[in-house]
C-alpha cells in the first residue's frame, strides 16, 4: 500500500499545493516554517481523520480562509483508494472514501496503517498519562475496530456517570440504583478494554526492546510497565470502594480511564533518571516498534511519516534505520529535513527509488 499523489487546499500555511508521490521514498527539504511538517500532517490526517500536532480541527484551516480539503488517492491490494477529509467552519469535518462519507469516523481508522516518529514524540515522556492511554489506544485501535467503538461508549458512560455526580453534590441527593446502572456498564466495557490492553503491552514490549537494543546496542535496560487499578481488584469492587471519593470529587476516579503505561529506564522512570539521548532513543524505538507491530498484525507495511528526524538524531542512529529501509523492512517513507543536501546524500545510500521536494 501507498500513497499516490495528494492535493491540499488552504491546510495550514499551504494554499494549493499537489504532489505526486514515489512508491518508496519521499522527502521535503526546506526551511522551517515553510510547511514540510503540514504536509506530513496532512497524511497523516487523510489515515487518522484528523491533525498529528494540532487537535483543534478549526485551527488548521489556511488564516483567512474558510475551509480546508485534504484529497489523496492511495493503492491498497491493487486498487485505487480516494480518501477526502474537508472542514468548513461553523460545519462538521466530512470524511470520505472514493466519494462515500463515513458516517463515524472510527469506521476509517485502520485502514490506512500508518506511523508518524515526530520531536513532539517527547510528549509522551513529559506529559501526563492520557498522552501514553492514547499512543496504547491508537495502535490497538488501528488493528481492532471493536476495541474502539468499546473504548468510545466507556468515555460516554465515564462522561455521564461524572454528570450524575455533579447533580448529587448540586441537589445533595444520591440514587444508588442509577449510579448502579452506569457502574454496570462501565464494568461490562471496561473489562474487555483493560484485556485488550494487557494482551497488546505483552505481545509489544519485546518487540520495543529489540528495536530499542538495535539503536543503542544494549546499553542500558528499557521497560514498558502497563499500569491500571483493575490489577488490584475486580473493577466491580474498584467502583463500590471508590464512592464516597467519587460523590467527594464530583467524578469517576478510578476506571481504566486512569490507565498509564509507564516508562522506565535501568527500573527507573526515565523522565526523572534519562537522559535526553536516552529519552531520545526511547521514543525512536517505541515507534519503531509500533510500526513493526502494525505491520505484524495487518500484514501491511505502514506508510511511515519522519518528521524533522535527521536533525534529532546523530548519524548512528540515522545509519541504523538507513539499514533498515535497504533490508527492505519498511514500506513507503516520507521524511522532512532542512538540509537538501543530506537528506539526499542519506536517502541514495539506501539504493532505493526517491524523489525529493523543495518547498
Amino acid at each position: 500500500m501507498f500513497l499516490k499523489h495528494i492535493a491540499l487546499l488552504n491546510y495550514k500555511n499551504l494554499t494549493d499545493v499537489k504532489f505526486e508521490f514515489d512508491a518508496k521514498i519521499n522527502c521535503f527539504v526546506g526551511k522551517n516554517g515553510v510547511g514540510k511538517t503540514n504536509v506530513l500532517d496532512a497524511i497523516y490526517h487523510l489515515a487518522y481523520g484528523k491533525s498529528y500536532f494540532n487537535p483543534l480541527a478549526v485551527q488548521n484551516i489556511r488564516h483567512g480562509e474558510e475551509y480546508f480539503m485534504i484529497e489523496g488517492e492511495f493503492e491498497k491490494n491493487a486498487r485505487p483508494e480516494q480518501i477526502t477529509c474537508s472542514l468548513k467552519k461553523g460545519q462538521k469535518k466530512t470524511l470520505k472514501r472514493n466519494g462515500k462519507l463515513y458516517e463515524k469516523f472510527s469506521d476509517h481508522i485502520g485502514f490506512i496503517p500508518l506511523v508518524i516518529i515526530s520531536p513532539s514524540d517527547s510528549d509522551l515522556i513529559t506529559e501526563g498519562s492520557d498522552t501514553r492511554r492514547r499512543f496504547m489506544d491508537t495502535v490497538i485501535s488501528q488493528l481492532d475496530s471493536s476495541y474502539l467503538h468499546q473504548l468510545i461508549q466507556y468515555q460516554k458512560v465515564v462522561g455521564q456517570r461524572n454528570a450524575l455526580l455533579k447533580y448529587f453534590a448540586l441537589n445533595h441527593t444520591y440514587d444508588h440504583d442509577t449510579l448502579s446502572v452506569y457502574n454496570e456498564q462501565l464494568v461490562d466495557l471496561g473489562q474487555p478494554i483493560f484485556e485488550k490492553r494487557q494482551a497488546f503491552v505483552s505481545e509489544f514490549v519485546p518487540i520495543f526492546q529489540k528495536h530499542h537494543q538495535q539503536i543503542t546496542g544494549q546499553a542500558e535496560q528499557v521497560q514498558l510497565q502497563y499500569e491500571s487499578d483493575l490489577f488490584e481488584s475486580a473493577f466491580a469492587e474498584l467502583l463500590a470502594k471508590s464512592i464516597n471519593k467519587d460523590k467527594q470529587l464530583q467524578y469517576t476516579s478510578i476506571g481504566i480511564h486512569k490507565d498509564d503505561l509507564a516508562f522506565l529506564i535501568d527500573e527507573h522512570p526515565i523522565k526523572k533518571f534519562g537522559s535526553q539521548g536516552q529519552q531520545k532513543s526511547f521514543l525512536i524505538a517505541l515507534k519503531l516498534a509500533q510500526f513493526e507491530f502494525v505491520k505484524r498484525q495487518s500484514g501491511e507495511k505502514p506508510i511511515l511519516l519522519f518528521d524533522d528526524i535527521f536533525d534529532k538524531l546523530d548519524e548512528s542512529r540515522v545509519a541504523q534505520i538507513v539499514s533498515m529501509v535497504n533490508q527492505d523492512e519498511f514500506g513507503q517513507l516520507f521524511i522532512s529535513d532542512t538540509h537538501p543536501e543530506r537528506t539526499e546524500a542519506i536517502v541514495k545510500t539506501t539504493h532505493q527509488t526517491y524523489k525529493l521536494f523543495h518547498l
